[in-house]
């Protein structure tokens, strides 16, 4: 039975796709079959893994409006052992659509029951906000992952996100649990990078990744070829650190079966 984990933050343009992108593609690297799940209307995950959003006839937005079975939107092997269910812009109208769809919280962890047993990870790239598509990608997972860029409002953010789960753990998931925050963006050159690790490591009980992204080129340029950083510069910092944060998910995930 497949791990399925939210990576999740509120707030935008702390690597929540890049990590999604790049987590799928180490763990799949490592021979685990994953599926990596677009659930962000801006379909960066989707380009991201070398997908053409405007020809695909089936994304996650038709399977939410009941127009497709999950079978019918899955793009297999994007990379060996890598499926992707793929999103594009018309996912921004789902939460106007759903508005009056019994248990409309419950929709992405249906349609996900019917494949769990083909993957060993399921990762979900959640949207940048709290809406409809962020309660059912929490209602769907087992577990959150938290980005967090090193900078100032880290810890604001990571407290908003801790609410939200909080919440949907009570009301909707209640096996719902915290997989850790991984730091991205690091930057060894600044004095604020280092206090933003010691003060979110102070402030927080929750299990923090070993492994720290570092801002990196080449990590940066990646998705603009619809590559993953292990393929498009296997021997950037920027992939070795992928590689460790999926040993290291592994291995949690090992220690808590």
């Amino acid at each position: 039975m497949g791990r399925v984990i939210a990576i999740a933050n509120q707030k935008g343009g702390v690597g929540k796709t890049t990590t999604a992108i790049n987590l799928s593609a180490c763990l799949a690297e490592a021979g685990q079959r994953v599926l990596m799940v677009d659930f962000d209307p801006q379909g960066n995950g989707t380009s991201g893994l070398g997908l053409e959003k405007g020809n695909i006839d089936y994304t996650v937005y038709e399977l939410l409006v009941g127009e497709c079975s999950i079978h019918d939107c899955i793009t297999e092997s994007v990379q060996e052992h890598l499926d992707v269910l793929p999103s594009d812009v018309n996912l921004a109208g789902a939460e106007i659509e759903l508005l009056d769809v019994e248990e409309k919280e419950s929709l992405l962890r249906k349609h996900l029951s019917e494949v769990k047993d083909q993957y060993d990870y399921i990762l979900i790239d959640c949207p940048p906000s709290l809406n409809i598509l962020t309660i059912n990608a929490l209602t769907a997972s087992d577990t959150v992952l938290v980005p967090i860029q090193c900078e100032y409002y880290a810890l604001e953010g990571l407290t908003q996100v801790m609410k939200t789960i909080n919440l949907v753990k009570k009301k909707l998931n209640p096996s719902l649990e915290m997989e850790g925050v991984v730091f991205t963006m690091y930057d060894a050159r600044t004095n604020l990078s280092l206090e933003v690790v010691e003060s979110v490591k102070s402030n927080l009980n929750q299990n923090i990744y070993k492994t720290i992204i570092p801002r990196n080129v080449r990590l940066a340029e990646a998705p603009s070829h619809g590559m993953s950083i292990n393929l498009y510069d296997s021997r950037s910092t920027g992939a070795e650190s992928y590689r460790l944060l999926a040993a290291e998910v592994i291995s949690r995930g090992e220690g808590l079966a």
